[in-house]
């Protein structure tokens, strides 16, 4: 089941796919995906056949698209979780590494990437992301898929100029009981988030979440990036280093989860034939139309609109 959040004369809505073409708009109560969560299981299923079934169909093409949970409680990002990147590691961790991505910074499909020069380079980073349905702690790997409702397409816009402004080169103190004053300096690099992925617009999102019934096995899609029509990754969710169940899990044991909190799997790499990398799509520069496209969730659009 394919389920999304438009806005309809200014208000939002929930709309089920009935076909390639159109979508039925579900009941008035419902305004994005995490009011659906929020309801019983029999309850949402009854509104959801009812709409099918009777509900009008309305046209997919030229729907306003809102982030399909509008406000997630946290949106988690696990770096570097590609096979790919092993090769490029110099020193990590062998666990899941995480980043908290702001919900401000969400957009709909089809919404403007808004960029200012000041933002220096911005590239695109196409990823699967998981809509937890059931929340908890210290989720066991084996129920780990249980807790989610399902799967959506993300774009997670990095700035690299921000990210090293934001950088610092520092001396960290550590404790030593050997030295005279108790402490010891390691020269130490650390960089924060906040600006260079979780500037307003760094996170396309939607336009559909997919439940986990349709995506049995969410290790064997294909995902692809194009820029203004000329395909730049192409790359296979196979390619996670973690998997699904396991950052579920991980991430459960030290943040508790809750229904609409998004997961975002880690960036596709594989480059396509013909060549090319992500991080040289510098939107800031180029402009133009960014599309993310995940084998049976659909594409994630957006145009640039440089300021």
């Amino acid at each position: 089941m394919h389920i999304g959040s438009i806005e309809i004369d200014g208000s939002p809505a929930v709309v089920v796919r009935a076909d390639e073409e159109s979508a039925v708009v579900l009941p008035e109560r419902y305004t994005d995906v995490e009011s659906l969560l929020r309801e019983p299981v029999d309850r949402r299923r009854a509104a959801v056949d009812e709409a099918l079934r009777g509900g009008e169909r309305l046209p997919i093409a030229g729907m306003t698209w809102l982030p399909p949970v509008g406000r997630p409680g946290k949106v988690l990002c696990v770096a570097l979780n590609n096979s790919a990147n092993p090769d490029r590691i110099l020193s990590g961790p062998d666990t899941p590494a995480m980043f908290v991505k702001p919900s401000s910074s969400l957009i709909g499909h089809g919404r403007a990437i808004r960029l200012r020069p000041e933002f220096g380079r911005v590239h695109p980073e196409p990823e699967l992301a998981v809509v937890i349905g059931q929340g908890g702690s210290d989720i066991p790997v084996d129920a780990a898929l249980d807790h989610v409702f399902g799967y959506t397409i993300i774009n997670d816009l990095t700035s690299p100029t921000m990210r090293d402004a934001d950088t610092f080169h520092y001396r960290a103190i550590h404790p030593d009981p050997a030295a005279p004053d108790g402490i010891r300096y390691v020269e130490s690099w650390v960089s924060y988030p906040a600006r260079y992925k979780g500037t307003d617009t760094f996170g396309p999102i939607g336009p559909w979440v997919v439940t986990s019934d349709a995506i049995p096995d969410p290790h064997t899609l294909r995902i692809t990036c194009s820029h203004d029509g000329r395909l730049v990754t192409d790359d296979n969710t196979a390619n996670l280093r973690f998997s699904v169940a396991e950052v579920v899990s991980f991430a459960s044991s030290y943040l508790t989860l809750e229904p609409g909190d998004i997961i975002a799997m880690g960036t596709a790499l594989k480059r396509s034939s013909a060549g090319g990398a992500v991080q040289n799509v510098d939107l800031t520069t180029l402009g133009g139309v960014i599309e993310v496209a995940i084998e049976g969730i659909g594409t994630l659009s957006n145009p640039v609109e440089r300021r």
